[in-house]
């Protein structure tokens, strides 16, 4: 009877009044606008005349439509896909070695008879608090990895961050009780297998948690190709937008359909075509979402404290 008592008054703590939900529902609506207006907006003008952008500025509903951005784009296709390889490249392998290391790593701390857990716990602590700086770190990337030109440059320097390694410690050390590690110890289970065969199936929401938050840091980072990379070869997708935005003409340098510089300034979209390009960029890491969602939301909880 108490216990029906308990989750009646429960049930009822959870429920809120029309008012308040119709609010929340208003609140809620405006911040997706608030995320999707400018992505409308962006396409829009990359769908815009040139001529209608420079007489009249950006426009909800330009005065004239043109496909012309996109088709210039696509006349760039070489460099354009070949900066897309990179960016595929640089995200798919950071993710896979990030989530790897991050969730080892974790697991390592998690475990309370690991004797240098303490030690190993200051050295990821400190660099949440404390950062040596971009010129140091600049100097061992290049000085002492010679990282410079390389693709590793646009993966090593954010493979693991110490807040995700909180993330997996907490999620390993509440989830994987010792008992269970203890059990499997007995039957002969080395820490590997342990890890393999116990924890990693257990812990799928942490892994797409941890794989989301680097395949978005690395398909949306330009600076690492700013600081790093020369060769344009070389460039990802966003640090060739980020070219492009700061100096157009880089890709009127290489002209691919044999007229001169100043015929091809001429007819080049400027502005349509760095929204064409934003929104290339854009479409990829939308599509990626979908495969993440089922455990988004159970991963967001992860290292919450539970009342």
């Amino acid at each position: 009877m108490s216990k029906r008592k308990d989750e009646a008054l429960s049930s009822n703590l959870n429920i809120i009044s029309r008012k308040t939900d119709l609010v929340f529902n208003i609140i809620f609506v405006i911040l997706a606008l608030i995320c999707i207006i400018p992505v409308v907006f962006i396409f829009i003008i990359s769908i815009s005349s040139e001529a209608s952008i420079k007489t009249y500025g950006y426009l909800f509903w330009p005065k004239e439509f043109s496909i012309d951005s996109y088709a210039f784009v696509f006349r760039e296709g070489t460099t354009i896909l070949r900066s897309l390889g990179i960016s595929v490249l640089v995200t798919v392998l950071g993710t896979a070695l990030g989530v790897m290391l991050t969730t080892l790593m974790g697991y390592v701390l998690s475990r309370r008879e690991y004797k240098l857990n303490g030690f190993f716990t200051m050295v990821v602590f400190i660099p949440m608090i404390f950062n040596g700086g971009m010129i140091s770190s600049y100097v061992v990337n290049t000085q002492f990895m010679h990282l410079k030109d390389t693709i590793w440059a646009l993966i090593l320097p954010l493979c693991v961050s110490s807040f995700n390694v909180v993330i997996c410690k907490t999620f390993f050390r509440s989830n994987i009780p010792d008992s269970v590690v203890e059990s499997a110890q007995i039957d002969g289970a080395s820490q590997f297998i342990i890890f393999g065969k116990i924890a990693l199936p257990l812990s799928k929401p942490l892994m797409a948690t941890i794989a989301l938050f680097l395949t978005f840091g690395y398909w949306n980072d330009w600076f690492q190709s700013s600081l790093y990379i020369t060769n344009t070869k070389l460039f990802s997708l966003q640090a060739l937008l980020d070219h492009v935005q700061r100096n157009i003409e880089m890709m009127a340098n290489n002209p691919s359909l044999g007229v001169t510089m100043q015929q091809y300034m001429n007819t080049m979209p400027k502005e349509g075509a760095r929204m064409a390009m934003a929104i290339i960029i854009i479409i990829p890491i939308a599509c990626t979402y979908p495969f993440f969602q089922k455990y988004f939301i159970s991963g967001l909880t992860v290292g919450a404290v539970k009342g």
